[in-house]
């Protein structure tokens, strides 16, 4: 088979059975550039001037259902963090609103079948780390209402209970407090999303957790050795969890030699006074100055499927998904700039034999299994359980 035709296959086959994307943070890209202002990035047509998404690169990547992320930077605190959710959160309801004929929205794995039977795209959200509920259990139960179906535990930083993957070791994993939230997760059917934490944060949610666990937008520390990605033993337990581990394209996570360079680009960012996660116009045009004097590693499709083989092997087939991180990222890898560019990585996976029942798992059926076994589980457990009032 040509490439044209792994191509013209892969399309076919998103066409029946599109990818759930788990961590897209067009929010957050629409809160810097242009604080909401829908009609300054209208995705009903090309913004591709400004942003890694739009509704037609959305259908030109086959994307059946979206996790929106409704992010805010781990710097953010207390009330100030729950504030900039909630915007986040509102955020998502008015593109809702402003595309109904593409987007809907969706709060259960039913919402998601629906939408594709449909032919618009699910919306979902999922909250990425723990300060944006201020160690607050009625907090998490009120994202939970206005629709939020994942948090991610932490960010980049270490919280007041649980361990970040990418901060200095302070509580060991979870504490007791953090073993009750993932509890109250698992008793209202949030997921539970272990994407940025530390490796212990993972194991000892697994433990707990007596529902399917997420990994949102994280790859394969056996890959490429970033503590932002599952190691095997991690991946070994999805299993028995049922969980599934979405496999991201940020190629500080995916390629080794780009590691040392992205560190050096944030640096470069921060000495221009830049926070080094900021993607606005004016640290992009700094990125590409220091690109332009240091040329950068360049990640492809095929650095993505490496990870999704390997993903494939340790934890299962039932067990893996797609987490892209678009406009959370500065850099995307060359066939997967955009959201439009997942049929190249199902035509890459076609290439290595991987079958079409497979590569349904792979991009819609595992994330919707999830996500109904985990309201399955929330069924039970508030049957035999109330709302839980623990405090730090």
């Amino acid at each position: 088979m040509s490439a044209a035709q792994r191509l013209a296959e892969a399309r076919e086959l998103l066409a029946e059975h599109p990818v759930v994307d788990g961590h897209n943070d067009l929010p957050w890209a629409l809160r810097q550039q242009v604080r909401y202002d829908l009609a300054q990035r209208d995705i009903a047509g090309d913004q591709s001037a400004h942003l890694h998404t739009d509704i037609p690169r959305l259908r030109a990547g086959g994307v059946g259902a979206q996790f929106w992320s409704v992010y805010v930077r781990s710097d953010y605190a207390g009330d100030e963090a729950v504030s900039a959710t909630l915007e986040q959160i509102d955020a998502v309801a008015q593109l809702i609103d402003r595309y109904p004929g593409d987007l809907v929205r969706a709060l259960t794995a039913d919402d998601m079948e629906r939408a594709r039977a449909a032919g618009r795209i699910a919306s979902l959200m999922g909250a990425e780390g723990g300060h944006s509920i201020n160690n607050s259990l009625a907090t998490l139960r009120a994202l939970h209402l206005l629709g939020v179906r994942y948090m991610t535990l932490t960010h980049n930083d270490n919280i007041d209970w649980a361990d970040s993957a990418t901060d200095e070791p302070r509580h060991g994993g979870l504490t007791d407090f953090g073993r009750e939230v993932v509890r109250e997760m698992n008793r209202v059917g949030m997921l539970v999303d272990l994407s940025h934490v530390a490796a212990t944060t993972m194991r000892d949610a697994l433990a707990v957790s007596v529902a399917p666990v997420v990994f949102s937008h994280s790859s394969a520390r056996a890959v490429c050795d970033h503590p932002r990605n599952i190691p095997d033993d991690v991946l070994a337990l999805l299993p028995a969890n049922g969980g599934v581990a979405m496999a991201t394209f940020v190629p500080k996570f995916i390629l080794p030699a780009a590691v040392e360079w992205t560190q050096a680009a944030d640096e470069n960012l921060r000495a221009h006074g830049l926070h080094h996660l900021d993607t606005t116009p004016e640290a992009m045009a700094l990125h590409r100055a220091f690109e332009e004097a240091r040329p950068r590693p360049v990640a492809t499709a095929a650095t993505v499927a490496d990870h999704l083989d390997h993903m494939r092997e340790v934890a299962g087939v039932d067990h893996i998904g797609i987490g892209g991180d678009y406009d959370g990222t500065a850099f995307t890898p060359s066939g997967l700039d955009d959201v439009a560019g997942y049929p190249n990585l199902v035509a890459e996976l076609l290439a290595r034999g991987w079958s079409r029942a497979d590569l349904a798992k792979l991009t819609w059926s595992n994330a919707v299994r999830a996500l109904r076994d985990a309201e399955a589980v929330a069924r039970e457990v508030s049957a035999t359980r109330g709302p839980s009032n623990a405090v730090i």
